[in-house]
């Protein structure tokens, strides 16, 4: 799946693949990991721990922030043995999983196993993801209603 950063931006990479991995579960996250080799050693640096944080909204979406209410969400930061560091920060209260996304964080950074996590992990992992909000937008674009059918007649 592209995404649409645009290239001068140093991080977007990164970005789509942090977003794609804070969505997957963590079966599919190991099983990623698993199909490219073996995982090395690694140490947590920080959690993984919950914690909540506060949602903001704006009023009519660009107007006044208001606080909407809190959410619960769990981070984890480990370094591989050979000194990468990777962080984690998910919505929910799933441990596991944001130790093992921070751990491909990690290893998505190094130059030498990144294509083959790209291409055993996030790609499928992407494509899954937008099939699942493809059939959702299809679901309930068959429930809408159209109001304004209606045209007038001219004589």
């Amino acid at each position: 799946m592209p995404h649409t950063e645009p290239p001068a931006n140093p991080n977007a990479d990164r970005r789509h693949w942090m977003s794609v991995l804070a969505r997957a579960d963590d079966t599919a996250i190991e099983e990623g990991l698993a199909a490219c080799g073996d995982i090395p050693v690694y140490t947590r640096m920080r959690g993984p721990e919950c914690g909540l944080v506060m949602v903001r909204g704006r009023a009519g979406g660009g107007g006044d922030p208001f606080n909407l209410g809190e959410m619960s969400v769990t981070r984890c930061t480990v370094r591989t043995d050979s000194g990468l560091v990777g962080h984690a920060y998910l919505a929910g209260r799933h441990e596991r999983r944001a130790e093992l996304a921070a751990l491909a964080d990690a290893l998505l950074q190094d130059p030498a196993r990144a294509p083959a996590l790209h291409a055993a992990l996030i790609e499928p992992l992407a494509r899954q993801q937008q099939a699942r909000r493809s059939s959702t937008a299809a679901k309930a674009a068959a429930t809408k209603v159209e109001f304004f059918t209606m045209r007038t007649l001219q004589s």
